[in-house]
């Protein structure tokens, strides 16, 4: 087991970070940590949406670009620092669709260069996409257009989960999409809630949702590590202190004081 300052150290400058969406795990104890690496220009893949923790690291200047379908604050509104940034143009915004993110993510998971997706013909979000290519199906007999979509390989995946084993298995339940992460990047971060003795691998009821150590790089336990995000069957989100940060990150200078005291609300 590390400690979060070991697993910050293992992102550097210029990586793509894979980042998953605000439901599904999000290691919002990592923020504080990449942020005071000193690294920057991270390109940041939403999987498939983005929130808090992006619209911070963005705020904080660390990342150059962002691929995602959305980036928002759920009830508590829009992303202040993410919107500030795209009207600033200080980032570059890759539009995305979910299914796509997903795509390139499995593309890279069977390590080939591109995966085939039909529901994005006829979208404007191909007309700024110069790295998806459009084709012609080549076992149609009629013209058939399909798109491809290129391979997502983050350098980086981080994410929070309820619990891991000392052996480095990690339990994420349902949220395939953090498997998907994991199996796709070269580097898998995790902050667990609770280290557990048992291996989880070893028990009918944990086995089918434990993503293995295998794909898991480095764990660290951290209590409410996705707070103010909340983590499926540990405790609900902190709406109150989502809003908080919506309303008090409109400015640069309001982000900055939200920021020194990030934590010491809960």
């Amino acid at each position: 087991m590390e400690d979060l300052q070991s697993l910050a150290r293992l992102v550097e400058t210029g990586m793509r970070l894979a980042l998953p969406v605000d439901y599904a795990g999000v290691s919002m104890a990592m923020v504080h940590p990449l942020i005071e690496r000193g690294i920057s220009d991270l390109d940041v893949v939403c999987v498939p949406t983005g929130g808090l923790q992006v619209d911070m690291l963005v705020g904080a200047g660390v990342v150059r670009s962002v691929e995602t379908s959305a980036i928002s604050l759920g009830e508590a509104g829009g992303a202040p620092c993410f919107n500030r940034a795209v009207k600033e143009g200080s980032i570059l915004v890759r539009d995305a669709t979910c299914p796509a993110i997903h795509t390139g993510l499995m593309a890279a998971q069977k390590g080939v260069p591109f995966m085939p997706m039909r529901g994005l013909i006829g979208s404007d979000v191909l007309r700024y996409r110069q790295d998806w290519k459009t084709i012609d199906n080549p076992f149609a007999e009629a013209s058939d257009p399909i798109v491809l979509i290129p391979a997502i390989r983050p350098d980086v995946a981080i994410f929070h989960v309820p619990m891991a084993d000392r052996h480095g298995n990690v339990w994420i339940g349902r949220r395939r999409e953090l498997a998907a992460m994991a199996y796709a990047s070269a580097v898998t971060l995790v902050t667990a809630e609770r280290i557990v003795d048992k291996n989880l691998l070893s028990d009918e009821v944990t086995a089918t949702g434990t993503l293995p150590s295998l794909y898991v790089t480095a764990v660290a336990q951290v209590t409410r590590g996705a707070w103010p995000y909340g983590l499926w069957g540990e405790y609900s989100a902190d709406t109150q202190e989502l809003m908080r940060y919506a309303r008090e990150a409109r400015t640069a200078q309001g982000f900055s004081a939200y920021m020194a005291g990030f934590g010491e609300a809960e």
